[in-house]
C-alpha cells in the first residue's frame, strides 16, 4: 500500500529549529514531486515548500529563508529543515506526493504536530 509517514513533531521554543521527515513507501519515489503543507488551528491548509523530481524547490513567502526542503531518493524521504521558529509556525505538517505525469494522482501523509511556544 502507498504510505507516507511524517516524523519530527513536538514542542519547541521560539527561535529554535526542527527537522521534519517524511518517509514514503509503495510509490516510485524518485519520479514524484514532494511537498510540505501545514494547517494551523482554525486556518486553511497551505503549501509551504515543494521539491520537484528534478530537485527544483519552491518556498512560500512566509517561510522562505527559514525553511529548507530536501529529498533523498535512496531513502525515499523528503525533509523539511525549519529554523528561527515562531509561534505562527505552530501547525500540523503533512507531506504530499504528486505524480507529475498525472497531476490528479496524489497521496497524503497523516501529518505531524509541532507547537512553538515559550
Amino acid at each position: 500500500q502507498v504510505q507516507l509517514v511524517e516524523s519530527g513533531g513536538g514542542l519547541v521554543q521560539p527561535g529554535g529549529s526542527l527537522r521534519l521527515s517524511c518517509a514514503a513507501s509503495g510509490i516510485t519515489f524518485s519520479v514524484y514531486h514532494m511537498g510540505w503543507y501545514r494547517q494551523a488551528p482554525g486556518k486553511q491548509r497551505e503549501l509551504v515548500a515543494l521539491i520537484t523530481s528534478s530537485g527544483s524547490t519552491n518556498l512560500a513567502d512566509s517561510v522562505e529563508v527559514r525553511f529548507t526542503i530536501s529529498r533523498n531518493n535512496t531513502q525515499n524521504a523528503v525533509n523539511l529543515q525549519i529554523n528561527s521558529l515562531n509561534p505562527e509556525d505552530t501547525a500540523v505538517y503533512s507531506c504530499n506526493a504528486k505524480y507529475p505525469f498525472r497531476p490528479s494522482l496524489r497521496y497524503w501523509g497523516q501529518g505531524t504536530q509541532f507547537t512553538v511556544s515559550s
